[in-house]
């Protein structure tokens, strides 16, 4: 397709947010998107600390970037972020919905209620209130990329003891696919990521095993890392995959083919 930017330049002209930007999966998007020519990054999270360090690194790598700490569980949060976006560039071209928060390994009789509403308010009910909020300001420019990070636990749990991280990925699968396909007539392109195996913070705290263990069950024999997913997650973004709508990506090192 003609007009499609070469690595480097795809996310020339963009403005960007990218939620749960502080650390892992998020914060190596957000900065691929600067290194990819992005205008503007907003960056949010809870860890203040952690997305002002994601920021300051955008900005040295050329973009507009700021940070602003928010809980992605509170509509008044989201509508502020969505709303500094407009205000400070006009517009929101691309929105990374990526933060995500997965309950220590433990039977599913041994979660508790508490653990069940952190896991589906941060996968679910948050990535509800940022569609809702994203959807209006794309459309009032009849254009826009949305990606969200699930997992490939919401296509097949590969470990006992996630249950509820399992159930709120494949939720979150499934209203993006659902959302896709009302907004893609209107010029809204969304899709979703799925990784598998990489190494965050957040998958070591769950528990998630031996790394050294894990990895001989892949069929790369390797875990992925955050770089290597926000790869992804930018070419889904970009007019390099402007026919790729309710597309769920894996990047998984192999896991789901075997």
């Amino acid at each position: 397709m003609s007009g499609i930017l070469p690595a480097g330049m795809r996310m020339k002209g963009k403005v960007c947010l990218v939620t749960g930007g502080g650390s892992g999966i998020g914060r190596a998007t957000a900065l691929r998107m600067a290194c990819e020519g992005a205008e503007a990054i907003v960056v949010a999270g809870r860890r203040e600390a952690e997305i002002e360090a994601t920021a300051v690194a955008c900005r040295e790598l050329g973009a507009d970037a700021i940070a602003l700490k928010a809980d992605i569980t509170q509509e008044d949060d989201v509508a502020r972020l969505v709303g500094t976006a407009i205000e400070r560039c006009g517009r929101l071209d691309v929105a990374f919905n990526n933060a995500g928060f997965q309950e220590r390994r433990a039977p599913l009789e041994e979660q508790g209620t508490d653990v069940y509403d952190s896991v589906f308010d941060t996968n679910v009910r948050a990535l509800f209130l940022c569609l809702r909020h994203q959807l209006p300001a794309m459309l009032a420019k009849g254009r826009g990329s949305i990606v969200v990070n699930t997992s490939v636990s919401g296509v097949r749990n590969p470990n006992p003891g996630f249950s509820l991280y399992s159930a709120s990925k494949a939720a979150a699968i499934s209203l993006t696919r659902s959302a896709a396909m009302e907004n893609a007539p209107r010029g809204i392109r969304i899709n979703a990521i799925a990784p598998g195996r990489v190494v965050t913070d957040m998958m070591m705290r769950a528990g998630v095993g031996d790394i050294a263990t894990v990895s001989a069950g892949l069929p790369l024999r390797r875990m992925g890392s955050p770089e290597e997913v926000a790869e992804a997650v930018v070419r889904l973004s970009s007019d390099a995959s402007s026919y790729v709508v309710g597309h769920v990506l894996a990047a998984d090192g192999g896991f789901l083919a075997s």
